[in-house]
């Protein structure tokens, strides 16, 4: 029996090595190393299994990016490298992941035409779930909106700015994601907060 682990990181390596348009249902069971048959009771079609990888990296990108930011404020950094941290874990790593692929276009194009509807959902679920870290920052002291600005409204332009880093024009280097996540939640942070 595979585990959901061994079977994100086997559908995940099979649409990075062969692209959307040429992966079959026997390459992806290769990569999963389960046989052709077994593939079809994980699912019945290569856009299922796109469809269950895009779900499934968005919500371990989201668990891993609030989790790092948790780990910046034990170690009591500042709110940029907090937030800028987070959205490099939350955002940065899938990029770093999908830039290795020679098919990273083509993927790109394929999950915002077949998954926005996950996409969309993700977003919703990562700008709660950041909202409530902006309002545990508060609690301890570690960040101070200013009047008139809430938590929901923060996470929405800081998740909203990482978004539009990624989409930049012209493209840039993804190694230097976290740099430019800095850059751009400095500028939003210090014009909507205060330091405690």
């Amino acid at each position: 029996m595979v585990t959901r682990a061994e079977l994100a990181s086997g559908v995940e390596r099979a649409f990075l090595d062969h692209g959307y348009q040429y992966l079959t249902m026997a390459a992806l069971a290769d990569a999963i190393d389960v046989t052709r048959r077994t593939v079809y009771n994980y699912f019945g079609s290569k856009e299922e299994a796109f469809r269950f990888l895009i779900e499934d990296a968005n919500a371990r990108a989201v668990e891993a990016g609030l989790a790092a930011g948790r780990a910046c404020l034990e170690r009591a950094q500042d709110p940029v490298e907090i937030f800028a941290t987070v959205l490099d874990v939350r955002y940065g790593d899938n990029r770093r992941r999908l830039a290795k692929s020679p098919h990273a276009v083509e993927i790109n194009d394929q999950a915002f035409r077949r998954c926005r509807d996950l996409m969309v959902a993700s977003a919703i679920s990562f700008q709660a779930e950041l909202a409530t870290f902006i309002t545990e920052l508060q609690t301890l002291k570690a960040l101070q909106l200013r009047p008139g600005l809430d938590a929901q409204t923060l996470a929405q332009l800081l998740a909203d700015g990482a978004r539009g880093t990624n989409q930049s024009l012209p493209p840039t280097d993804p190694e230097t994601l976290k740099l430019r996540y800095r850059a751009m939640v400095g500028a939003i942070l210090y014009g909507a907060a205060t330091q405690p």
